[in-house]
């Protein structure tokens, strides 16, 4: 792999359903070779049928995925992960349900081998409010929250809808930087966790529809590509499409900026990323977005991509 290897770091409180969305991810890798940092086996249990081999501190899991173990030295455990051949396509830390993940994040940062991709925090549709409302917890969660860039508001199934109703607008008030993605059962498409599917965008080439939702998450998501023929300023169109109305969870892409340069863009919430493309040689040019059903508005992300292309001129 040419470039930092991307990072995704898990938190929420104890019982919010961290477990079950590694859990879920495993299942749908759709060939993504993931690693999982734990602080110990005990605390993530992966499920028995996925496992092929375990040692004592690595568990080789089907599909090529592994989950390490790195105790209290996360970043030697990094350190160590990045030298490994095959290397993974993308990393996911699962922290602890007391710890800060934006903190967690910036110690990945640290290792030039690593870019974060994204905050995630889960959050239990049936308790967040009260756990957030607690003397003794309830900082720490509305601190996890504040630093996410997408909530995963799990449990939806369990709360009446005007119940629903009422927590999408406290999280909007908690967490007004992220994108909230509801859930049942954890059950998230890895296109929104990770931002592509694989082989993925920045590879080389841009299949259609390379972000695309699994069938059993049509219901929920959206997606299309964009193929712009012409350059255009690629932060301009990353700010654009970080703005909440165009509705988008994840966008990822190669497109040539107004240097005549080619760069990838890569967007998961609020945060984006423009990086100069890694990979020698020509590449298809093209922007793959995912958003919510009713929220992904197509008609903003196609303005942004006009004004973009106006700024580049």
């Amino acid at each position: 792999m040419t470039g930092p290897l991307p990072v995704t770091v898990v938190g929420g409180y104890l019982g919010a359903g961290k477990t079950t969305l590694v859990n879920h991810l495993l299942r749908n890798a759709q060939g993504l070779r993931i690693a999982i940092l734990v602080n110990d086996f005990g605390a993530l249990a992966i499920d028995a049928d996925l496992i092929e081999a375990r040692s004592e501190d690595l568990i080789s899991i089907a599909g090529g995925c592994i989950c390490c173990s790195f105790g209290s030295d996360l970043m030697g455990a990094l350190m160590k992960l990045a030298q490994r051949d095959p290397a993974p396509d993308h990393v996911l830390i699962e922290t602890s349900g007391v710890a800060m993940p934006d903190v967690v994040a910036r110690s990945a940062a640290l290792i030039p081998a690593y870019a974060i991709d994204s905050v995630v925090v889960l959050a239990d549709a049936e308790t967040v409010r009260a756990r957030a409302a607690d003397r003794y917890m309830g900082d720490t969660i509305t601190r996890q929250l504040d630093a996410a860039d997408l909530v995963v508001l799990n449990r939806t199934d369990l709360v009446a809808a005007a119940e629903l109703e009422a927590l999408r607008r406290w999280m909007a008030r908690e967490a007004p930087r992220a994108r909230l993605i509801e859930a049942v059962r954890a059950e998230v498409p890895a296109e929104a966790m990770f931002g592509y599917s694989h082989p993925a965008v920045g590879s080389g080439t841009l299949a259609s529809g390379a972000i695309r939702p699994a069938e059993d998450a049509a219901a929920r998501y959206e997606s299309a590509s964009f193929l712009p023929d012409r350059p255009m300023d690629v932060e301009a169109l990353a700010r654009a499409l970080a703005r909440p109305e165009c509705g988008l969870v994840r966008a990822k892409g190669v497109l040539c900026d107004a240097d005549g340069l080619l760069k990838t863009l890569h967007l998961a919430g609020a945060r984006f990323e423009v990086r100069p493309f890694p990979h020698a040689g020509a590449a298809a040019t093209g922007i793959a977005c995912i958003g919510l059903r009713g929220r992904f508005n197509r008609a903003a992300i196609e303005d942004a991509l006009a004004r973009a292309a106006a700024a580049a001129r």
